[in-house]
């Protein structure tokens, strides 16, 4: 079984993506409404409600824990790997990722375990937007860790803070259309109106207005959608730690949710139209 955690709905897009490619899996969902939205938090709580929600996975049969969230994976997973999973009674057998990784080993096109310059990477001087909200943007993790891999690369990021609101909240399309208009033209004024060789959607939100980020770039800009890169990365994974996947893979999946099980069923329509309905944790 593979659990995958958000603070709220935007990671039903990951996880849909990974549930159609792997239909014999056995998936749990977990959001964290009793504390969303976690932008606004301080980052010892992030950590906290984030290690809590990974625990409730792990409590029921996952082995791997996916955090599908860009600002619980740019502030907690470091810890939760390096700190708190090796000294826990989960160590050895569990895991915990994060979708920074295979975000940023698409946009540089080097593995993650690489984290200083090889050829030919390190002579790259292409141009890499980020489109986020305002955590996952101030926290600089993209921009960190593509200069690892890529130190002439041009990283430029721009804050969206209102879109993931308002997709989740079922704004009009026009309305959607000038958020990321607005957005993407904050992030050309940035390069001199030269637009980015590959776009970061780096919010779990965003790929629900993928089309509108598309109308606004120009075709050569290839734009980097977390639900596909993620369910690639996982697949190279799996393929290689098959452990992850053992007892009782029947593709059944399990949604459940802090807050209000109605309330979140209803909300989570807009990520996912035929979403089974959510169950109290």
């Amino acid at each position: 079984m593979i659990g995958v955690f958000d603070s709220g709905l935007g990671g039903l897009t990951v996880l849909r993506a990974l549930v159609e490619r792997f239909k014999t899996v056995d998936f749990v969902y977990l959001a964290d409404h009793a504390h969303v939205p976690y932008g606004d938090r301080p980052s010892e709580d992030i950590v906290d409600f984030t290690r809590d929600c990974v625990e409730q996975l792990f409590a029921r049969g996952a082995k791997l824990a996916l955090l599908g969230c860009n600002t619980a994976t740019a502030v907690a997973l470091r810890r939760l790997q390096q700190q708190w999973l090796p000294e826990s009674k989960w160590a050895g057998a569990h895991n915990v990722l994060g979708i920074v990784a295979p975000t940023v080993e698409a946009a540089t096109q080097t593995p993650w375990a690489v984290t200083s310059p090889q050829y030919p990477q390190k002579y790259n001087t292409d141009t890499i937007g980020v489109f986020g909200t305002t955590r996952t943007i101030s926290s600089g993790v993209y921009a960190e860790e593509i200069r690892k891999r890529c130190p002439k690369v041009t990283v430029v990021q721009q804050i969206c803070s209102e879109l993931a609101g308002a997709i989740e909240n079922k704004r009009p399309l026009a309305e959607l259309d000038v958020l990321v208009r607005d957005g993407v033209a904050g992030l050309l004024g940035q390069t001199g109106n030269l637009p980015p060789h590959r776009a970061i959607l780096g919010c779990t939100h965003f790929p629900l207005v993928e089309p509108l980020f598309r109308k606004y770039l120009p075709p050569f800009t290839r734009i980097l959608s977390q639900p596909e890169v993620v369910a690639d990365s996982f697949e190279d994974y799996l393929a290689r730690r098959t452990n992850y996947l053992d007892g009782g893979e029947g593709g059944t999946l399990t949604l459940l949710t802090t807050g209000d099980p109605d309330e979140v069923s209803e909300k989570a329509r807009v990520f996912w139209p035929d979403v089974p309905h959510f169950a109290k944790a």
